[in-house]
């Protein structure tokens, strides 16, 4: 009997250390309900290990730093601004998911050889978001133009992330470029550095830091439109049923400033699980981390149908102005421009 035991355990030891692992690498605000993620280990025999890299841009370095010997074998939270530079690093392999049938062509990432290396998960707009309350109470109007938010007067409320480290910061570069040219451009961001703009090194030290509804001294950050959904979502005694008239926050749509943003999963070139990385690539199209999605990372599911909390009713889609596509091509020139004009100056 104790030998049989023995031998159970041993064959019990065997199957736990042949488990696979998978490793998702992704940016610091990647959030999936934990029990999706055991169904889905439980589905493929196999242990997800998640590993956070900082802001998205941060991200990226590193896949790029340590791409001969990758960290990971699926990335999530690449965007379509930084895209371009993942695909000239080459680091990413070419994977389409069935379930991206699903998606909206609008909010596809495909090459222009028809292969796919992001497979778009969910989408959002990035946008300046302020304090209602300290608005009312300094009494003072809002910004209603981006060279309104240049100004003294404005600039130094203003809390931005950096377009070297931070996707948002990166949207908001190609925006703004996208507005004024790029010469214009420089002169916008020296303007509102030199008035009292602040610049941080990823969204969430702008949000959680800097940001005045968080304990900081700028009422103006940029953000997500639909972040006023988040600070109702976890404001005390929320009630689905009984949503209050407003949100704490609310959206500057400035002419210029807004920035449609697709994030996507991909399987990283070198990937240790290939077959597992693609897997979760299907995975995080699948209904119930869609559906997961809006109320965790509080951006919108990319698959069509997608059920939303009627919290989003605060979180507003507005038009965006459609991005130069050569911009689109080389955001890297227009970092390396950004450090250049701007932040060396």
């Amino acid at each position: 009997m104790r030998r049989v035991v023995i031998i159970a355990g041993l064959l019990l030891g065997s199957v736990a250390s042949a488990q696979t692992t998978l490793t998702v690498i992704s940016h610091d605000s990647f959030e999936v309900d934990k029990a999706l993620v055991a169904a889905f280990e439980k589905a493929n025999a196999a242990r997800v290990r998640f590993v956070k890299a900082g802001d998205a841009g941060e991200l990226l370095n590193r896949l790029i730093l340590t791409r001969r010997a990758p960290l990971a074998d699926v990335v999530y939270g690449i965007d379509n601004s930084l895209l371009p530079r993942a695909r000239a690093a080459g680091v990413l392999d070419a994977y389409r998911s069935p379930a991206l049938k699903a998606v909206p062509a609008a909010y596809r990432m495909d090459e222009a050889n028809g292969t796919t290396l992001l497979n778009t998960v969910d989408y959002g707009v990035v946008a300046f978001n302020y304090d209602r309350a300290w608005f009312q109470k300094a009494g003072l109007a809002l910004p209603k133009t981006l060279d309104d938010l240049k100004n003294p007067a404005y600039a130094k409320l203003t809390v931005v992330s950096s377009p070297a480290t931070s996707s948002p910061g990166l949207a908001f570069l190609l925006a703004s470029v996208n507005q004024y040219g790029e010469a214009g451009a420089w002169n916008w961001w020296r303007m509102a550095r030199a008035g009292g703009m602040k610049v941080t090194r990823g969204w969430s030290d702008a949000y959680y830091k800097e940001f005045t509804r968080n304990g900081g001294k700028f009422p103006i950050v940029l953000s997500y439109a639909s972040s006023p959904a988040a600070e109702v979502f976890y404001a005390e005694g929320f009630n689905a049923a009984k949503l209050t008239q407003q949100s704490p926050t609310g959206n500057l749509f400035l002419p210029g400033s807004t920035f449609l943003q697709l994030e996507g999963v991909g399987v990283l070139k070198g990937a240790k699980q290939p077959a597992l990385a693609r897997a979760f690539v299907d995975f995080m199209l699948s209904g119930g981390v869609q559906a997961d999605i809006p109320t965790r990372m509080w951006i919108y599911p990319a698959v069509a149908g997608t059920p939303l909390n009627p919290v989003f009713k605060f979180a507003e889609q507005p038009k965006t102005a459609p991005i130069k596509p050569a911009l689109l091509a080389n955001p890297q020139r227009l970092i390396d421009g950004w450090v250049t004009n701007v932040l060396r100056r």
